[in-house]
């Protein structure tokens, strides 16, 4: 079994990934941004692994993670964690975007970056959930598909940087999925929301696992997922 570590696994997708990998047995190694969540994520969570770290402040992270503290062998990175603020460009102050790119860019730059020597180790997989919005930016998610589109260039530079390394790397842009986030954001925009013809975190998740499970020879470098009804 491999050891995985996984962000953003309290709730939608990034639960559902933590729900896949530890149903098979995986060694879950899982980051809250306070105590209160990681025992919150330890509840749901309990064979698991939490360290506590505020990807809200990417410059942090190498104090509140360090070497001593971190897997010496990595076979899984997965970013899942995320936020998104609606607001069309006019409107939305340099606090939402500094937050949005901090949260869905810098941290996870950050955070792999102290994980490649763990990476190399094991010569693991990076994962990025990113978005439909990281390759069609739509009206008044700016600041979030910015951070999409970097985090798209992101996994391209690394996936070129590390391939000596053995480390592969995936990007996966889910289409709508039924997530808390999706909720709040179909109620900024003022639609009406409708979980039936969402994807659901399991069947991303699913999608995911089958990704990783080619063999060395082969990787998935992008996957695209859209709901099928």
């Amino acid at each position: 079994m491999g050891v995985f570590m996984i962000t953003g696994s309290g709730s939608g997708i990034g639960a559902a990934l933590a729900n896949h990998f530890a149903a098979r047995g995986h060694e879950l190694w899982l980051l809250a941004r306070n105590e209160s969540r990681a025992k919150t994520l330890w509840a749901q969570f309990p064979q698991s692994r939490i360290l506590v770290a505020d990807l809200a402040v990417p410059g942090a992270l190498r104090g509140s993670l360090t070497a001593e503290v971190l897997p010496q062998r990595l076979d899984l990175l997965l970013h899942a964690a995320g936020v998104a603020e609606s607001g069309r460009i006019v409107d939305v102050g340099a606090e939402v975007w500094e937050h949005t790119l901090a949260v869905n860019l810098i941290a996870p730059a950050e955070l792999t970056r102290l994980l490649l020597p763990a990476l190399r180790a094991a010569r693991g997989q990076v994962v990025f959930m990113n978005s439909g919005a990281g390759v069609n930016a739509p009206p008044r998610l700016g600041a979030y598909a910015a951070s999409k589109f970097g985090l798209k260039a992101l996994a391209e530079t690394l996936r070129a940087e590390e391939h000596e390394y053995g480390v592969r790397v995936t990007t996966v842009y889910p289409g709508e999925t039924d997530t808390p986030m999706q909720v709040r954001l179909h109620e900024q925009f003022g639609l009406p929301y409708e979980s039936e013809t969402h994807m659901s975190p399991a069947s991303v998740a699913a999608a995911v696992g089958m990704a990783l499970s080619l063999p060395r020879d082969a990787t998935v470098s992008d996957l695209m997922l859209r709901p099928g009804y």
